[in-house]
């Protein structure tokens, strides 16, 4: 058969039906787009011969994938989520709006709501994990380089292992997760450990279509923002570190010039002592730009379901 098949009398109405078309009630707009999705779907199933085995074990494939709740995952690794940071990205340049501001990237679907709030500074990590120490700091301004005052930084990333809190029992309540909130002088600063990457769980639904794919599910080291201040637009954003293995090859699409930051060794007695660390440790500083906000739902994050949200 060809697609032309879809166009049959019998079909179209059939779809008409099913998407409501043909019903006064209901919601215009997610009529129109369940429609087009149904006619799209269906014309892929004619036009790859897809069998009625392959179509119930696709069904099959969705239930898998809310079951292990990884749904938010394979959009990342599908680049979906990145389709829709450059499809913003190409809104905001066609209304000319404010540039300069930090890229944004993919939140991810490890974020916790409601991190501990420190001023200017704070520990992120328990103490039980013996990775590297990491001395990340840096400044929020806006897009005329003024400092940002009030400012939240909630940061959250990954353990030695690759895995998160709260998604991870062993480790401690909200440990690798903190916000900062900036003084006058937009600054923030948090003492933690040196992340490392992680890949798609083995034996979930994501890994599996990936691996029909061709491809790896791996993500390089990255530490997680979410950046907001009022009368600023909210921003969603993550780092990766230069020289890191999967930097440019991440599974998830999120990697962004502008967006990639230079850890430095840190050798010097008097800025350990500064930073009461015991010793040697790492440094990264990675500054943020905020661009005005035209409304005040731009100064939230978007809504989407989160863990403890």
């Amino acid at each position: 058969m060809t697609n032309s098949f879809v166009q049959q009398d019998e079909v179209q109405a059939l779809l008409r039906e099913s998407a409501g078309l043909n019903s006064p009630e209901g919601n215009e707009r997610f009529k129109a787009i369940t429609h087009r999705l149904l006619e799209n779907i269906c014309g892929l199933i004619d036009d790859y011969n897809v069998t009625q085995e392959e179509f119930w074990h696709a069904i099959n494939y969705l239930h898998e994938l809310g079951g292990r709740q990884e749904a938010a995952l394979l959009a990342a690794g599908l680049g979906l989520e990145h389709f829709l940071d450059l499809r913003q990205d190409a809104i905001d340049a066609a209304q000319q709006r404010e540039t300069g501001g930090t890229p944004r990237t993919i939140e991810g679907p490890l974020y916790v709501a409601n991190a501990p709030l420190a001023q200017g500074h704070a520990r992120m990590d328990d103490g039980k994990d013996p990775g590297e120490t990491l001395w990340l700091h840096g400044v929020v301004t806006d897009t005329k380089g003024q400092p940002v005052a009030n400012a939240i930084v909630d940061i959250w990333h990954a353990n030695t292992l690759g895995n998160y809190s709260f998604f991870d029992q062993s480790q401690s309540e909200y440990n690798l997760r903190r916000r900062i909130q900036t003084g006058a002088d937009g600054r923030y600063s948090v003492r933690t450990i040196m992340p490392s990457g992680y890949g798609c769980p083995p034996d979930g639904p994501t890994q599996k279509l990936l691996d029909l794919l061709g491809r790896h599910g791996n993500r390089p080291a990255h530490i997680h923002f979410f950046v907001s201040a009022p009368g600023h637009k909210h921003l969603t954003s993550q780092i990766n570190f230069n020289g890191d293995e999967y930097l440019w090859d991440d599974f998830a699409f999120a990697t962004r010039d502008g967006l990639i930051a230079d850890p430095i060794k840190v050798n010097d007695e008097q800025k350990i002592r500064e930073r009461d660390l015991e010793g040697p440790h790492t440094e990264i500083r990675f500054d943020f730009t905020l661009c005005k906000a035209l409304s005040v739902d731009e100064e939230g994050r978007i809504t989407r379901s989160r863990a403890k949200e």
